[in-house]
């Protein structure tokens, strides 16, 4: 019996030892976060670039202990930039996959539709890209919080860079062309209102409104063309930005007025696809940069993710990986990532310190809109070969405060009433 009860012994510590591997596995702390990008097509890169920025984060992270003794773990779905299918997404890593977090997501018609999920599931959703201020402002709701600048900062920057010029060098006449869709529309209502809001007089002389990724934009430029505007104010992102550049070149577009692109035109996709071919001159905007500013918190950041990748961030990449850092910095502070109401509460007013910060500022989250508050930047296109394969970057910058750039009451009232 003493031999028989032995190996029972035995063969229960054997047993033990084997399954506590899986066992600790089980019970191991995860923060869950759902991930949409888009990963084909012309915005493909974007979410790539996030999607490896989001894995450096999380990585150096969990190097650390992760977050109040929780690891970061992360899916990634490709949205397809289609709304429809990324809410059948994100309600499966809801249900499903049990996520705490849903994240991302480039395309602002994909964030308006995945925001009403998160409203609808009470579950955080932390924008890491997509610009449309309604997401803020018009169909803002508690779950929401965006770290990356919104439209109507980039035009509220814009409209002091044109204010600025128009006392230098006169222009009068103006044109728009941009995506048929929130984004787009979102941008050239809010870069007049802030040009009326200045002071600035102005005329317009076309309005033009392609599809997203339109094929061909020959009917557009040979319209603006005979439009004769002083200044063409663009609204594209990603892929779209390169293809219409490239197809206005033949046709002598950028000699005969000046391109003013403040919110996406910046962004670093154009510089290396186009080399030697993108003009000088070019007054563009990004949400992030990788030569400006010249901190060491921006140089460690875009040298980080070279080594990661091989190749230098669009600025996409930026904001995902700050938006992990916030993720963790509201669990550390609420001890878990399931009080989602604690969580709203650590994210408002939260202060990140993001690679695209001067020295002298931090950004932070608005407690009221739960949008970043952000200092903004606007350069020129001018050769410089220190970021390959591109052989052209911004430089000429200006500098516009991020107090400076938010919407104000009159403007909140408005559209909230709609």
């Amino acid at each position: 019996m003493r031999r028989s009860g032995w190996k029972i012994a035995m063969a229960l510590s054997l047993a033990a030892v084997l399954l506590f591997p899986l066992i600790s596995g089980a019970q191991e702390k995860v923060i869950k976060i759902g991930a949409l990008y888009p990963m084909t097509g012309r915005a493909g890169l974007y979410g790539l670039d996030s999607v490896a920025a989001m894995e450096m984060a999380i990585a150096e992270i969990n190097a650390k202990g992760g977050a109040a003794g929780y690891k970061l773990d992360a899916l990634y779905t490709d949205s397809k930039v289609k709304p429809d299918y990324a809410v059948h997404v994100a309600k499966r890593y809801i249900e499903e996959d049990k996520v705490n977090f849903l994240f991302g997501t480039v395309s602002s018609g994909v964030a308006l539709a995945v925001t009403e999920v998160s409203k609808q599931y009470k579950k955080i959703f932390i924008g890491t890209d997509a610009a449309a201020t309604e997401l803020t402002v018009d169909n803002l709701q508690p779950y929401y919080f965006r770290v990356s600048n919104d439209t109507f900062q980039s035009m509220a920057a814009g409209a002091l860079y044109l204010k600025g010029m128009q006392a230098k060098k006169p222009w009068k006449k103006i044109a728009f062309i941009g995506p048929d869709y929130a984004y787009g529309h979102s941008q050239w209502n809010e870069l007049r209102y802030n040009l009326d809001k200045l002071g600035v007089k102005y005329e317009v002389v076309g309005e033009h409104w392609p599809k997203l990724a339109q094929p061909d934009y020959t009917p557009f430029i040979t319209t603006i063309l005979n439009q004769k505007p002083d200044i063409l104010v663009a609204g594209f992102w990603g892929g779209d930005t390169v293809a219409f550049i490239k197809q206005a070149l033949p046709y002598g577009l950028f000699d005969k007025m000046l391109y003013f692109h403040p919110d996406a035109g910046g962004n670093y996709e154009l510089m290396s696809a186009m080399g030697d071919e993108l003009p000088n001159g070019l007054i563009l905007g990004a949400r992030h940069y990788n030569n400006w500013p010249e901190t060491e918190g921006n140089k460690a950041f875009v040298d980080d993710f070279h080594k990661h990748t091989g190749r230098y961030p669009s600025y996409c990449a930026e904001a995902a990986y700050e938006g992990i850092y916030a993720i963790a910095k509201a669990v550390e502070k609420v001890g878990n990532p399931d009080d989602t109401e604690a969580l709203v509460k650590a994210f408002e007013g939260m202060k990140l310190k993001m690679p695209e910060d001067p020295d002298g500022f931090t950004s932070y989250i608005d407690p009221a809109s739960h949008q970043i508050v952000q200092v903004q930047a606007i350069g020129v296109t001018e050769p410089n070969d220190k970021f390959p394969p591109a052989k052209k970057m911004l430089g000429q910058w200006k500098v516009f405060k991020a107090e400076d750039l938010m919407p104000p009451k009159d403007f909140i009232e408005a559209h909230t009433k709609k």
